[in-house]
C-alpha cells in the first residue's frame, strides 16, 4: 500500500512537471548586483510592495527569502519597477544570462527589511494613509518561490490599476513541483500568521481591505477568515472588502465546512473557477479524486453559502495549465481592477448582485474572439451570458 502511494504521488508529480514546463526557472534571485541605466520613459510603473512572510531568510542575499519555514513572521518592503515593454497579463522575467534592464524586465530596485512588526506597521500606516485608506492583501499558491510571488502581486497591482497599498503575504512554498505535500503543510502552518497580518493591516489604518487568493493560497485564506469568525471579528471591524478566490485548491467539502463556520458573508465572495484547470485536476488526483473548488462542476451547490461563482472555462488562459486566468488574461485582470476600484460595497441582495455581475459579463465580451458562454452563479440565480462576437 505504501509503495503504491509513493508511485502514485511520484507519477502525479512527474505529470505536473511535464504539463507545466515551469521546472526550469532560470533564477530565483530578486536582488541583482547592477542594473542597466534606463531612462524614466522606459519604465511603465513603480510599486512599493509590503511583505509579510513565514519564509526563512535565505543564506543567499540575492534570494532574500527561500522556501524553508520560519517560526516567526518576517517583514519587508520591495521597491519594484515594471518595464516599458510590459504587456498586460504577462510577467517579463530576466533569465540568468541577461542583463538587469528595467526597461525590459520586472526588477526589484531595493529591499528594505524591518526589525519587528512595530516598525513594519509604522511604515505600512504611512503608505495606507497616502493611498486613501485602501489595502490589498494577495496570497499566492503552490509552487511559488519568493521572487515569483513578488512579481505576481506587482503584475496584478499594475495591470489592474489598483491605487491602494499592496501587501504580499507569502508562505513557505518550496517552489518546486514535487513539493506539493510540503507546500500543503506550509500553508496550514501559516494560517495564524495570515490572520495576524490581516489584523495588522486593519490596525495600520486601512478602511477597506481587499483580499485576493490564488490556488493553495485559498486554503490559508479561508482558514484565516474562519479563525477571524471564531474570534467574533469576521469582517475586521467592517473593513473587509472584496474577497476573491481564484482557482482555489481546496476540497469542496472542506470549503463548505469553512463557510459554515464563517457564515454567509455580508458581501458575497467572488470565486473564479474553470473546469479545464489542469493543475487542479492533478491536485484532485493526489487527494483521491476529490473535486477541488476551483474546477467544481456544480457551483449552485455552494452559491447559497454566499458565493458568486464565475465559470471561465471558455476563456483563454496565458498558461498551459489554465490555472492563472484571473491574472494572465488581459481583459480579466482589467475587470478585476474595476471591481476593486469601485469602492462601494456589494451587499447580499439580488438586484445589486445581478447588476454588478451583468457589468462584469459585459466586460467579458472582449475576452474571446468568438462567442462563448460565461456561467455566473449567484446566491439567487444562474446567469448564462453569451459574450464575444459570433463566428
Amino acid at each position: 500500500m505504501v509503495r503504491q502511494t509513493i508511485i502514485r504521488v511520484f507519477s502525479a508529480a512527474m505529470l505536473a512537471v511535464a504539463v507545466s514546463g515551469c521546472a526550469g526557472q532560470a533564477t530565483r534571485d530578486l536582488i541583482v548586483a547592477a542594473t542597466v541605466a534606463t531612462p524614466a520613459s522606459q519604465i511603465a510603473g513603480r510599486h512599493d510592495i509590503f511583505v509579510a512572510t513565514t519564509r526563512a531568510r535565505s543564506e543567499r542575499q540575492a534570494e532574500v527569502f527561500d522556501g524553508r519555514r520560519s517560526p516567526e513572521t518576517s517583514y519587508a518592503r520591495v521597491d519594484m519597477t515594471v518595464p516599458g515593454i510590459h504587456k498586460t497579463g504577462e510577467i517579463e522575467r530576466r533569465k540568468r544570462n541577461q542583463q538587469a534592464d528595467p526597461g525590459k524586465f520586472f526588477l526589484a530596485n531595493s529591499v528594505t527589511g524591518y526589525a519587528d512588526e512595530t516598525a513594519f506597521q509604522k511604515s505600512l500606516r504611512a503608505d495606507i494613509a497616502a493611498n486613501g485608506g485602501r489595502a490589498l492583501v494577495f496570497i499566492h499558491g503552490y509552487n511559488t518561490a519568493f521572487d515569483a510571488a513578488v512579481y505576481r502581486i506587482t503584475q496584478i497591482v499594475h495591470d489592474s490599476g489598483y491605487k491602494g497599498t499592496p501587501v504580499l503575504f507569502t508562505w513557505a512554498s518550496g517552489g518546486n513541483t514535487v513539493d506539493y505535500v510540503y507546500d500543503s503543510n506550509s500553508a496550514s502552518a501559516a494560517r495564524d500568521s495570515l490572520e495576524e497580518t490581516l489584523r495588522m493591516v486593519a490596525r495600520a489604518g486601512a478602511k477597506r481591505i481587499d483580499v485576493i487568493a490564488h490556488s493553495m493560497g485559498n486554503w490559508v485564506t479561508m482558514e484565516a477568515l474562519r479563525q477571524l469568525a471564531i474570534s467574533g471579528d469576521r469582517d475586521l471591524g467592517n473593513r473587509l472588502g472584496d474577497v476573491v478566490l481564484a482557482s482555489p485548491d481546496i476540497d469542496v467539502d472542506v470549503f463548505k465546512a469553512q463557510m459554515k463556520r464563517y457564515g454567509v458573508p455580508d458581501k458575497p465572495f467572488v470565486l473564479f473557477l474553470s473546469r479545464d484547470d489542469r493543475a487542479l485536476r492533478i491536485s484532485g488526483f493526489l487527494a483521491g479524486n476529490r473535486p477541488r473548488l476551483g474546477d467544481y462542476g456544480n457551483p449552485e451547490d455552494i452559491a447559497g453559502l454566499g458565493v458568486v461563482a464565475i465559470d471561465l472555462s471558455q476563456i483563454k488562459a496565458g498558461d498551459n495549465l489554465n490555472h492563472t486566468k484571473f491574472a494572465d488574461n488581459p481583459v480579466l485582470i482589467k475587470i478585476l481592477g474595476e471591481r476593486l476600484q469601485k469602492g462601494d460595497d456589494l451587499d447580499m441582495n439580488e438586484r445589486q448582485i445581478t447588476d454588478d455581475i451583468n457589468g462584469i459579463a459585459e466586460g467579458l465580451g472582449g475576452v474571446v474572439g468568438g462567442a462563448a458562454e460565461i456561467v455566473i452563479t449567484t446566491p439567487f440565480k444562474v446567469l448564462n451570458v453569451v459574450v464575444g462576437g459570433g463566428g
